[in-house]
């Protein structure tokens, strides 16, 4: 469709208002075929999840509050601690506090000099249990095997 070239400020003008005019025709045309109704927006779900443009139909279902079953995993509650071998990595006499080496894992454990012996030096294998702290894991009633 070829364009017409005007150079009439009248024809432009008369242009204009033609082009108004269809734009105008074609908004109402779609506002009178589609319907914004509010219910013909609502999309339902039905019990297997899938959506449907038609309310599911009510069913009076009975539950057996007996079947149902809440619970959370038993955990492992052992009153004896488990003890573990290690070697102490490393020990700072002056600032009271050192580093035990699990034999069994390769896990470092945190200890202060006030769950230790006070002759525990670098070197020495020793049987301690864990216990959690603020930080993470520490060493706790540590007590010398052998001496290094």
């Amino acid at each position: 469709m070829n364009k017409r070239i005007t150079t009439n400020k009248k024809d432009r003008e008369k242009a204009k208002q033609q082009k108004r005019q269809e734009k105008q025709k074609r908004k109402e045309e779609r506002q009178s075929s589609a319907t914004n109704s509010f219910e013909d927006m609502i999309a339902y779900v039905d019990e297997n999840g899938r959506l449907c443009s038609s309310p599911p139909e009510v069913q009076n279902k009975k539950v057996d509050a007996s079947e149902i079953s809440i619970s959370t995993p038993k955990q492992e509650e052992s009153n004896e601690p488990k003890t573990l071998n290690g070697r102490v990595e490393h020990y700072n006499s002056s600032k009271g506090y050192g580093f035990i080496k699990d034999l069994g894992s390769n896990e470092k454990y945190f200890f202060h000099r006030s769950n230790a012996p006070a002759f525990i030096k670098e070197g020495d294998k020793v049987i301690f249990e864990i216990e959690r702290a603020a930080r993470g894991m520490n060493a706790v009633r540590i007590s010398i095997i052998h001496k290094q």
